[in-house]
């Protein structure tokens, strides 16, 4: 197990030198790099396939949960983003089903061990979970412990044992080195993609922070923008600027209010 940040030596900006390139990952939609051209879905059916149904509020009810798998089943999203709490829940109302089921873990400070982040990570696949959504040490790599960083990805990603893992970067906390050095852990430690946000920070997933993630990761990693897409215009626009899929809590009204055809 690795340890915690300060036991080990300060390791500022290794991470965040130029060109450094991960091994090519399995995409969870399509090719990432088909993404940022201008690109976005020709129908209704594409495009829920490209939203994962968000439910990630502390005061979610069995109601609530209930509802989102319903509305996932109904209008054919790809996945449902949800508290690790409800996996046991959402694996029995999604059997059957072609709707992933994405558990958030240490949402959404990151601020848990790594210890802790790994149980976390087990016990929601245990329950149900089909992919993990991590959210980093936000605090260490700020104080440049970047190898501390690295390490707790690539050990979620060995507790995910080949379950896709998503590495939550919360972009409002971090400045440009920040998250160029974060997308290029990713990379090596051996994750599936990258998230913009958790939604609880001080702004969500942002044109400019899409662009400078897909320039970083290339066509290596998927991207998830996330935090403040409410409208088919806004997942039309992280998708163009290199966004893979998008995590909304308004999934529905998207798919009411796009084209048809």
């Amino acid at each position: 197990m690795i340890q915690s940040p300060g036991r080990e030596g300060t390791c500022r900006n290794r991470a965040c030198r130029p060109g450094s390139r991960g091994k090519t990952g399995t995409f969870l939609f399509g090719n990432a790099s088909d993404f940022g051209k201008g690109n976005k879905p020709v129908n209704r059916a594409d495009l829920a396939k490209i939203i994962e149904h968000t439910l990630l509020r502390p005061t979610a009810t069995e109601t609530d949960i209930r509802n989102l798998c319903t509305e996932a089943v109904a209008y054919g999203f790809r996945a449902v983003s949800i508290n690790p709490v409800w996996t046991t829940l959402s694996a029995k109302l999604l059997q059957g089903h072609d709707v992933a089921i994405d558990a958030c873990i240490a949402f959404p400070l990151g601020a848990s061990t790594a210890r802790m982040k790994v149980e976390e990570t087990k016990d929601a696949l245990q329950n149900g979970a089909t992919e993990i959504a991590m959210v980093i040490n936000i605090g260490a790599l700020k104080s440049g412990y970047a190898q501390y960083v690295e390490k707790e990805i690539a050990t979620i990603v060995k507790a995910a044992a080949g379950a896709p893992v998503k590495v939550i970067l919360e972009t409002s906390c971090l400045n440009q080195e920040e998250k160029v050095a974060a997308c290029q852990m990713s990379l090596r430690a051996g994750a599936t993609a990258v998230k913009t946000s958790t939604g609880f920070g001080a702004y969500g997933a942002t044109e400019e922070d899409i662009r400078l993630i897909r320039a970083t990761v290339g066509g290596h990693l998927d991207i998830k923008a996330a935090g403040g897409i409410r409208t088919y215009g806004d997942v039309v626009r992280m998708l163009e600027a290199g966004a893979t899929y998008v995590g909304t809590s308004t999934g529905v009204e998207i798919l009411n209010d796009a084209p048809e055809k």
